[in-house]
């Protein structure tokens, strides 16, 4: 695993004392923490940094570097008697035969503590992975910073780390951070800045400090999982996604990973598929009810449409109004957008906005063409909506469609209206607003339902049946809003049957994949 034979060559001839001590000094490395450290991990149910490793990289492929860095000791006549490792763990591997760099934090040393390392090393890697271009994935278990820093440098630092290219690194490669402990500080940021992020329930915390900071600087209680667990950061919408365990962490990076490309410089993977691009699902013509107050499964569409079994669902429990996923068409990676109307309707709400704008970013900077799914009844009203800004999150959705290179198209399958409904796409410049619709779609400048209440308020109320007259009025506006007059005016571009769906969007895709290749060509990738 370390990248060095498991059995040690053996130590002869003129550089055998040399030999040995190095030999001696990769032993001490492997052995981490220390047996008694080590234990504790495998007590407390988790994986220790190396099994990590082991655990989200190829067999045999990972190739340890700065293996040596540390603090040794020497008897009396300065031979080693040990080496002390340094807690950060970092090299290359590959994930499904793909090469990748690693930072990873040895908890067993320090907690993981990012003072009680040498930052040179893991921001080595980091710099690696940014200049030979590869995906990076952090593995992080680490307590932040620790005043026993003062002790051993006799005094204070400037907190910064002026080498580390953590931006240049977000706009060239893929970045995965796991939390898989509790992650304070510069182990928050490191989880955070990032292009996925997953943090085991339960287990893993993501905080600015952790308790003790807390009740020093507040004089407030606080258990770390209700400071920084899972169910902050479904409110919060910091960290993407949730695992069951580290397992299910690990496997949710080989998966993420699995539809990226390695750097922005290159297309990602393509997939064999053997699902047929005419594959037709026959109740997908009935899964948007007649009945307009009756509700549905968009993820149930989305399983029906796209390539089996490629979904792979982004920020499942943050913004639910909108769901952000990747999948395959024919096995070209594609970034989707939907509306879930089980949630808040599906309107636009800042969490949401802030998870689209995201995801938007995400799929233009790799390549990835976009397909959206929408059912959009406009922006969340109310005054928890305007006191939290959505009208400013749905603003930020619109600056990123407008800077979105990815080829996009969108099926308009029941709702799109107002302001957040014109966000279902880039538009203007040389951008195709392609867009197709099923029977189902209606759209306009506000729903019709409150719109003929707000129009016809007065007529309503004086009629002597108001409920009679307003659904005679929205019946009318109703079969005015119907998408073949729209279609008759070439306003979209065509209607579609529900079960021609994956057959349209194959055939576009096949496309579109050539527009993300002659992209690459002329950056001069």
């Amino acid at each position: 695993m370390s990248g060095y034979r498991d059995a040690a060559l053996a130590a002869t001839g003129e550089w055998a004392a040399e030999l040995s001590e190095l030999q001696r000094r990769r032993d001490g490395a492997r052995a981490m923490g220390g047996a008694e450290a080590l234990a504790r991990f495998r007590d407390s149910g988790r994986m220790n940094a190396r099994e990590r490793i082991a655990a989200v990289c190829d067999p045999g492929s990972f190739h340890e570097m700065g293996a040596l860095a540390g603090k040794s000791h020497h008897d009396e006549k300065g031979r080693l008697t040990r080496l002390e490792p340094t807690n950060a763990i970092i090299g290359t591997a590959r994930i499904d035969g793909r090469k990748v760099a690693l930072h990873v934090d040895d908890a067993t040393i320090r907690a993981g503590s990012s003072e009680g390392t040498i930052a040179d090393k893991w921001i080595y890697i980091e710099r690696l992975a940014c200049q030979l271009r590869m995906p990076l994935v952090r593995l992080v278990d680490s307590a932040g910073g620790s005043v026993k820093l003062l002790m051993e440098i006799g005094g204070s630092k400037i907190p910064e780390y002026t080498t580390w290219p953590v931006n240049e690194l977000l706009k060239t490669v893929p970045v995965v951070g796991v939390a898989l402990g509790a992650c304070a500080g510069q182990g928050a940021i490191k989880v955070l800045s990032s292009h996925f992020s997953v943090m085991v329930r339960d287990q893993a915390q993501v905080m600015a400090a952790g308790p003790h900071v807390v009740r020093q600087a507040y004089g407030v209680e606080v258990d770390k999982n209700d400071l920084g667990g899972h169910r902050v950061h479904r409110r919060s919408a910091l960290v993407h996604n949730e695992a069951t365990d580290e397992a299910d962490a690990l496997t949710q990076v080989r998966r993420f990973l699995s539809y990226l490309p390695r750097s922005v410089f290159e297309p990602a993977p393509l997939a064999r598929c053997g699902d047929d691009p005419g594959r037709v699902e026959d109740w997908l013509k009935d899964a948007i009810p007649h009945d307009r107050r009756k509700l549905y499964d968009p993820r149930r569409i989305l399983a029906a449409v796209f390539d089996r079994d490629s979904l792979f669902e982004i920020g499942r429990w943050q913004g639910g109004s909108v769901l952000t996923l990747l999948a395959r068409l024919d096995g070209v990676p594609v970034g989707v957008i939907a509306n879930d109307p089980k949630v808040q309707g599906g309107a636009m709400t800042l969490q949401a906005a802030h998870k689209m704008e995201r995801h938007v970013r995400l799929c233009s900077l790799f390549g990835l063409p976009v397909v959206n799914f929408v059912d959009q009844p406009g922006n969340a009203t109310g005054l928890e909506s305007e006191t939290s800004g959505t009208l400013l999150g749905a603003i930020r959705v619109g600056e990123a469609l407008s800077e979105c290179r990815s080829p996009w198209i969108s099926i308009l399958i029941r709702r799109c209206f107002g302001m957040a409904g014109a966000l279902h796409g880039p538009k203007g410049g040389d951008r195709l607003n392609h867009r197709f619709a099923w029977p189902s779609a209606r759209w306009g400048s506000i729903p019709i339902e409150g719109g003929v209440m707000a129009a016809h308020k007065a007529e309503i109320e004086t009629a002597p049946d108001p409920a009679a007259r307003r659904a005679e009025l929205e019946a009318h506006y109703l079969e005015m809003t119907s998408p073949f007059r729209t279609a008759e005016r070439f306003g979209v571009l065509d209607i579609i049957d529900p079960r021609e769906t994956r057959m349209v969007l194959c055939d576009w895709v096949e496309d579109a994949w050539h527009v993300v290749q002659g992209d690459l060509l002329r950056r001069g990738a």
